[in-house]
């Protein structure tokens, strides 16, 4: 890098300076820069001006041309305003490499960062990566870090020494989106110069939450079944157990409970080994037609008159799919028991197998129910989520079925949706994809 003579004597003439001859008077750092950017600009402009009208004044004596003169002036004036720009580059280059590493060579090094990060010197921000840039603004280069990232907290932290705030990183709320969750650790890596780490816990926040919640969905589920059958059990054995027909209808009570907790217990297990296995793809042939009637044929014997509103519309076009035969065996089981459950009873449960485009297969139940209020459809897979947490227990539900039919889905790389008009019914649509033939 070229670097003008005037700027370097003067730098160096001020550095000795005050080194070594007068430590007590010598100015400060900056000023000193400052004064010999100053005479290294002016030398460079004084002499490009000069050879400028010396280079004008020769033409016009050669050619006796008054506008080849100006033109030659004008390209001359173009040259020093070239010089100038180059100059002040090159100087601030220099003055980057005297106070510590450029923010330009750092560059490659923060964008290698998939987080967010921020280089800070002196209160502002001098770099940022590409994930700092889309979260905080393009426009964050150069402002004062309390206004790059508007949080309070932030602000505290940043404005804090490193002595008194030590290494433990600050949570941050509602950085780029209100529910959002970030960690920030500042690390001083000079004298005013600190790189400013964000991780996002969103989702780590949200795992956790979500798991909190479980157990404790999970503990009611199964402490209300207990808490009655043990209240039954005490019951029975005091005077209440010698009559015979309150001792029967307690013992179905004790029965029923127990049921409910087997399914739960079932529903939880079979929950966890789809999760356990949800990066593992099916590679089975499954003829989800053989497997509908299948399903059906079990519910009609298990489901009374109920069973018998099953109809199925099965294309014998629709390809097999690349699943897990007893999984999908389970989604069967769980959307047609839904549909049987929640539609009025003796209209149509409707089962249509049809190809879908691009090697789909597609999967339709429909009911003819009291439907779901379009508030609710978003939240239908979370487990424990009820509608009408009353009916749904009094029908045997236990809350897990379908998050297992969206877990079920989601191993197999499929695509869930639920669509309903209430008054009217409920429509569940399943795409999977067609196996390879």
């Amino acid at each position: 890098m070229a670097v003008p003579f005037g700027y370097v004597y003067q730098r160096t003439h001020c550095t000795f300076r005050s080194a070594e001859t007068t430590p007590g008077l010598a100015e400060p750092r900056e000023a000193a820069s400052q004064h010999g950017v100053i005479e290294g600009f002016a030398l460079r402009t004084w002499l490009a001006g000069t050879i400028a009208v010396v280079t004008a004044a020769i033409v016009y004596a050669y050619s006796g041309d008054v506008q080849l003169a100006l033109i030659a002036l004008v390209g001359g004036a173009t040259a020093t305003v070239i010089a100038r720009s180059i100059g002040d580059n090159d100087l601030a280059e220099v003055d980057t490499a005297i106070e510590g590493e450029s923010p330009l060579e750092l560059a490659p090094v923060l964008e290698a960062i998939l987080d967010p990060v921020v280089m800070v010197r002196s209160g502002r921000v001098i770099a940022a990566n590409a994930p700092a840039r889309a979260l905080l603004g393009q426009h964050i280069l150069g402002e004062d870090v309390r206004t790059a990232i508007r949080h309070p907290a932030a602000s505290d932290y940043l404005t804090t020494s490193p002595a008194d705030r030590g290494s433990t990183p600050i949570e941050l709320v509602g950085l780029g989106a209100q529910e959002r969750r970030w960690q920030m650790r500042a690390t001083e890596t000079a004298p005013e110069t600190q790189i400013v780490h964000l991780l996002d816990q969103t989702e780590q926040y949200a795992a956790e939450r979500m798991r909190v919640d479980f157990v404790a969905n999970a503990s009611h589920e199964l402490r209300t079944p207990l808490s009655s059958i043990l209240g039954y059990v005490e019951t029975l054995s005091d005077e209440a157990g010698e009559d015979a027909a309150i001792r029967s209808r307690f013992l179905r009570i004790v029965f029923d409970e127990a049921t409910r907790m087997e399914r739960l217990v079932e529903d939880l297990m079979s929950l966890s080994r789809i999760e356990a296995e949800k990066f593992r793809l099916p590679s089975a042939t499954v003829d989800l037609g053989v497997l509908a009637v299948e399903v059906h044929e079990a519910l009609r014997h298990s489901r009374g008159a109920r069973g018998e509103d099953v109809v199925l519309h099965l294309d014998p076009a629709a390809p097999a799919v690349a699943g897990d035969r007893v999984q999908l065996s389970q989604l069967l089981h769980n959307l047609i028991g839904n549909a049987m459950k929640y539609g009025r009873a003796g209209t149509p449960v409707t089962v249509t197998l049809t190809p879908g485009p691009r090697d789909a297969v597609l999967v339709r139940i429909e009911d003819e129910g009291d439907g779901i209020a379009p508030e609710h459809i978003p939240r239908l897979t979370e487990r424990f989520y009820r509608v009408d947490a009353g009916r749904s227990r009094s029908l045997g539900g236990t809350g897990l079925g379908l998050a297992i039919v969206k877990h079920i889905v989601e191993r197999h790389r499929g695509r869930l949706d639920i669509a309903s008009s209430v008054g009217k019914g409920t429509r569940v649509t399943i795409a999977l994809r067609a196996a390879e033939h």
